[in-house]
């Protein structure tokens, strides 16, 4: 059987209602879950391209991530708002080739929506940073879970909604 082909898209911000209602309907159905969820992702690999390795937002991605079985690399990006349309095809193509999803944090989001013209696959802009829409969905997950085990949810459901 053939497999679907990889679509790059603009990054995802999933701030639209169906977006919204399929993060939360996925990140209910990870609560419930349990040990099956650590095996949703195995064998993927995620890039986080970021040029700061050692913050917050860094680390939700990866634990997130990582709990569904996911390997992810921290990638210095190399590029900034003023990088060639070539230097951006080029290493967004390789990207694309290397991974399965890329992690955009602390970037300008012009440059994010360069990179994800040209991936080839699912590229998120700070998914998982506090200022991501993403993070008010968190609320409304059900339950005596911690904020921060919400949103780790809500995260892992951004994953598994962008690369089924």
């Amino acid at each position: 059987m053939p497999s679907r082909p990889r679509q790059g898209a603009m990054p995802a911000d999933f701030s639209g209602p169906q977006d919204a209602a399929a993060l939360v309907l996925q990140a209910r159905a990870l609560a419930g879950a349990g040990e099956a969820a650590r095996q949703l992702l195995n064998g993927k690999n995620l890039a986080l391209l970021s040029p700061s390795k050692d913050d917050q937002s860094a680390s939700e991605f990866v634990q997130a991530a990582a709990a569904l079985g996911a390997h992810v690399s921290l990638v210095q990006p190399g590029l900034d708002a003023r990088s060639s349309a070539r230097q951006v095809e080029d290493t967004a193509r390789m990207l694309g080739r290397l991974y399965d999803a890329v992690e955009c944090q602390h970037l300008p989001a012009a440059l994010v929506q360069r990179i994800a013209r040209s991936a080839g696959i699912p590229v998120f802009a700070g998914l998982a940073t506090a200022a991501h829409p993403t993070t008010a969905l968190a609320a409304e997950l059900d339950g005596d879970a911690s904020p921060a085990d919400k949103r780790r949810r809500i995260l892992q459901a951004a994953l598994i909604v962008s690369m089924a």
